[in-house]
């Protein structure tokens, strides 16, 4: 079902503009609150992005590419892309979203969608550049930030879509991870007839909380010079937690299939006499077991953020590793909560302040509303994955959300329409040692398209652009269990199982 707004401009740009309009008549096209910048068609393997970098688009099919930016409100310049192959488009629309503070469109996550056919769109949610800096005595950019700019350009795509196609998607679905993930959450939650199926990757939702939560490493290591873990003892943690926990899933494999029944101490690894490169210091052992617990309220004792996963070490040089914490929570508690582009991370109260950042977001950048009921009754499907070994979004926040989801509407609500998939050995949306390839859009269109749930998804391990390893990924809480034989790098050899 669509939206009102969105069936006017729909009714109205079909109206206007016949079946197959040609390129350059989009520029033509009145989109309300909105002005088209650029309509021009792209031959194959022409395209030439801004940044020079034309690696990732030498294989596009020709595509019609056109600009436009949307003002919903007076301080608003919201820059959106839509991307509509000339040929071959499969009537659907995909949208993609963005990283960080989100400050240029994906134009590579645009070719990936529109090699598959689709339809596509990103935005830049309104602002240009990589950190929080725009906020700053511009409120309306930061709703925008927060949902707006992705819901209209929801709007507008689909109604230019309409326009240069003749007619509206038959399905449209959401594609990000880390703040993509969580736009993607709050698109479910405060728009939910936009999108009839959602990826949510790694997402950052819990966005006030995940910003102390990535402060905290910090904490545990820069603020006293004695606590610092130089990047090259990472594996020497990595590998003590491997040889603590790796075995206990039934197979050694360098992978640990679920972290939570980890039990380690990296106690084990403090110096007996003088440090060396082989053990931690004292303060070392305590920084690590900070990094592993995350922030607390030191007044309640209560959980502000969980802390990273076991199996994660190779990743903390993002948040520990210095010599400056990691920009993106510094830019938010600078320009959004205090407002003083002076303010010092190593100031920061993890009681007053943190109900201080969370009085000032009042649900504006989290996206943690668990009742997702609209969203599913009209048939929305909801396909989140996590990465075991994340370094920046603990994988326990996707958890959490999807056990408050439970909470709040029931198992039957999950099964039909709503499925985690933990990977083990897997990063920030990719990467890592484990397999972190994986087809989530099929999934997602099986789902959506042919009621076919997805009882599992394949992940796969890529070596020099060559697959050498690949692993089923379960529907949280099953986890994946080695049959006893055959190759444990084939996922053939593996079943979901209750843990």
């Amino acid at each position: 079902m669509l939206a009102k707004p969105l069936l006017f401009a729909t009714f109205f740009a079909a109206r206007v503009f016949a079946q197959s309009a040609s390129c350059e008549k989009l520029a033509s096209l009145a989109l309300p609150d909105g002005t088209i910048t650029l309509a021009e068609p792209v031959a194959a393997g022409e395209f030439k992005p801004a940044t020079g970098a034309t690696a990732p688009f030498q294989n596009l099919p020709a595509f019609c590419r056109v600009a436009a930016t949307l003002a919903p409100s007076k301080d608003s310049d919201i820059k959106i892309e839509v991307w509509l192959p000339a040929a071959g488009w499969n009537g659907k629309f995909q949208a993609v979203g963005n990283g960080g503070w989100s400050g240029a469109v994906n134009q590579v996550a645009l070719g990936t969608a529109v090699r598959r056919g689709y339809a596509a769109a990103g935005t830049d949610t309104g602002h240009a550049g990589s950190g929080a800096s725009f906020a700053l005595g511009h409120p309306e950019k930061l709703v925008d930030f927060g949902y707006r700019a992705v819901h209209e350009m929801t709007v507008k795509a689909k109604a230019i879509v309409a326009a240069y196609y003749g007619s509206g998607p038959k399905f449209s679905y959401w594609n990000g991870c880390s703040s993509g993930g969580k736009q993607g959450l709050k698109e479910a939650q405060r728009f939910p007839e936009d999108y009839d199926g959602i990826i949510a990757g790694a997402p950052a939702n819990y966005w006030t909380h995940l910003m102390a939560g990535d402060l905290w490493p910090a904490y545990a290591t820069l603020k006293d010079a004695a606590s610092y873990i130089p990047p090259a003892k990472y594996p020497l943690i990595h590998q003590a937690v491997l040889e603590a926990c790796d075995a206990l899933d039934g197979l050694k494999d360098g992978l640990i299939e679920d972290p939570r029944r980890c039990k380690f101490d990296p106690k084990i690894l403090l110096c007996k006499s003088e440090a060396t490169a082989a053990c931690l210091t004292g303060p070392q052992v305590e920084a690590v077991r900070k990094i592993y617990e995350g922030p607390r309220n030191p007044r309640t004792g209560q959980e502000i953020f969980p802390g990273l996963a076991f199996g994660s070490e190779l990743g903390w040089a993002a948040l520990a590793g210095g010599p400056e914490p990691f920009a993106i929570p510094v830019e938010h508690f600078k320009y959004v909560v205090f407002k003083d582009p002076a303010w010092d991370f190593k100031t920061l109260n993890f009681d007053g302040d943190m109900a201080l950042a969370d009085k000032i977001d009042n649900g504006l950048l989290n996206a943690t509303d668990p009742d997702l009921k609209n969203f599913f009754e009209r048939g929305g499907k909801l396909l989140q994955y996590h990465g075991w070994s994340d370094q920046l979004i603990t994988p326990f926040n996707s958890i959490d959300y999807y056990l408050s989801v439970e909470e709040k509407l029931g198992a039957g609500h999950l099964r039909d329409s709503y499925r985690l998939f933990m990977a083990p050995g897997m990063a920030h949306c990719t990467g890592g040692e484990g397999p972190n390839t994986i087809d989530t859009v099929s999934a997602i269109e099986q789902w959506v398209e042919q009621a076919k749930a997805p009882d599992r998804v394949i992940a796969s391990h890529l070596t020099n652009n060559a697959v050498d390893r690949t692993r089923p990924l379960c529907p949280y809480p099953q986890v994946a269990q080695y049959k006893g034989t055959g190759s444990a790098d084939d996922a053939a050899n593996f079943v979901c199982t209750a843990p």
